[in-house]
Order: structure tokens, then sequence, then C-alpha cells
């Protein structure tokens, strides 16, 4: 059975944040995880560049009437956006729930300004990865390693350890 995770965050992600999720995606890559993942500028493609051909990308357009719907719920200001940005909230639902909105990801890696790990902290500076994560709280009910956080960059760094070890790398 395919084991499924999310990588996503800021455009404004930092450098050194960005090659680290690189080589987490790497080597669970190399442990037979999936990368769900929408193909942004920054932490997306960060992911996607590790993630090698074991990778789901999902565009605005793959955005379903489902999960435009999912995403509604989980935006705070949903009656204001245009098509498209509903389009690119709608994507997220697919990136922690695939295409079937039913098969979650075993967990989300994401950076945000803001360090935000559920949807009861979301906030405007969280960005467009606050509904992957809303939906990974709330409707997964997954962990969501925020890699902005102490918590969440030393999880990361703990699982690059332990791989580079296993490949003695």
């Amino acid at each position: 059975m395919a084991q499924y995770y999310t990588g996503v965050g800021s455009r404004e992600t930092p450098p050194e944040i960005l090659k680290l999720m690189t080589r987490f995606a790497m080597f669970v890559s190399r442990n037979g995880f999936i990368l769900r993942s929408g193909g942004a500028i920054g932490a997306d493609q960060a992911f996607e560049a590790g993630a090698g051909s074991r990778k789901e990308i999902y565009r605005p357009e793959d955005a379903t009437p489902e999960a435009l719907e999912l995403a509604a719920q989980y935006h705070p200001a949903w009656h204001y956006m245009k098509w498209y940005s509903r389009r690119l909230h709608g994507r997220n639902a697919f990136q922690v729930l695939g295409k079937d909105l039913n098969t979650p990801s075993k967990f989300v890696v994401c950076w945000t300004p803001d360090g935000c790990t559920r949807h009861n902290t979301r906030k405007t500076r969280t960005g467009g990865t606050g509904t992957a994560i809303s939906i990974a709280s709330e409707v997964a009910k997954i962990t969501v390693y925020n890699m902005q956080t102490v918590a969440g960059l030393s999880a990361v760094e703990t699982a690059i350890r332990v791989f580079e070890r296993q490949f003695n790398i």
C-alpha cells in the first residue's frame, strides 16, 4: 500500500530550509513515500526536487467542485477570493487527502512565516499553506511539522540524520 506525505510551504521559505526540504524528500522517497505537493515556487519545488519520480503534483486546474467545497469550509475569506485563487486553495485538499479526497497523507512537512500547525492558530501570515494545514489538522487529523518551529525543524533534522545513517551517507 502506498504511503503519502504532503510537502508544501511558503514561496518565501528561507534557502537553508529549502535545502533541508529537498534532502528530507530524497530520503523519504527512498523509503517508499510519495510526495503530494503543488508545484509552486519555493517549498513545493524543493520537495519535488528531492522526491524524484515519487510524487503527485496538483495544479489549480485539477481542483474539482468537491475539493473547492472542502477548501471553502476552511478558508476564512473564501467569499472575497477570485476564481483562480479558489482553485489554488482547492488543490490543497488533494495535497492532503489525495485525488479521491479519502486517502490522507501520513503527515505534512511545511514552512510558513508564523509556524502554524493547526487550523485554530491559522492567521493571514500563514498564507496559502494554511488551507493545507487546516485540512490536515481538522479533516485528516494528521501531524503538521512546520519547519519554522523548533519542534518541526528538529523532527525533520532528526529524520534526515536517521536516513543518513541508514544509507551510510
